[in-house]
């Protein structure tokens, strides 16, 4: 079986993972900043 490449991804050099990886620190990112944001207003 042949996997089939997509060009725009090979030259961007995004893999699957790299997204994945992205999208969990995005995540983990948006939901601290409240809980940051709520820290800095109490103690300030």
């Amino acid at each position: 079986m042949k996997t089939e490449h997509h060009p725009l991804l090979d030259q961007r050099g995004f893999s699957t993972a790299d997204i994945l990886w992205a999208i969990g620190i995005w995540s983990v990112i948006l939901c601290l900043s409240p809980v940051i944001v709520f820290y800095v207003l109490m103690v300030a």
